[in-house]
């Protein structure tokens, strides 16, 4: 195997990233399939799924930037920063969490048991993704 993926400080590193984008996500994921379990809806799965990645993605995006904002970057960088550099992430990480959603209960559903189980889908799923990032480019978000 090559040496490529043994850097023991980038996979730390890595997985200190995808920990920062998986909790941006969540928050606009779950609070998004939230809201409409318990609000009355004539929406499809579907629907319901896009508009939570959709959130999802903005909130990771969010707080990316203001995370990139106290480490000192300037709101146009920070932004740049974490629309670039993060989205593919991003946007694995809410397929990841999604699907393992629709698979274990059939929708759009949160239940005490499947959280953790799609926030693990979602973290591991982009992770190998942010360490080959930073591995071959030296870059990562934060």
């Amino acid at each position: 195997m090559s040496q490529f993926w043994k850097n023991k400080t980038n996979w730390i590193k890595s997985a200190h990233n995808t920990k920062w984008c998986l909790i941006g996500c969540a928050i606009g994921d779950f609070g998004t399939i939230a809201y409409f379990q318990f609000t009355s809806h004539e929406l499809s799965v579907l629907t319901v799924m896009l508009l939570a990645m959709m959130n999802g993605l903005l909130t990771s995006i969010m707080l990316e930037t203001i995370i990139l904002l106290r480490d000192g970057f300037d709101v146009k960088h920070a932004l740049k920063t974490a629309l670039g550099m993060s989205f593919i992430s991003m946007l694995a990480m809410e397929i990841a969490m999604n699907t393992t959603d629709y698979i274990l209960t059939g929708g759009a559903i949160l239940t005490w048991w499947v959280i953790p189980i799609a926030l693990l889908a979602g973290f591991l799923t982009p992770w190998p993704y942010n360490y080959w990032r930073l591995e071959k480019y030296k870059k990562s978000c934060h």
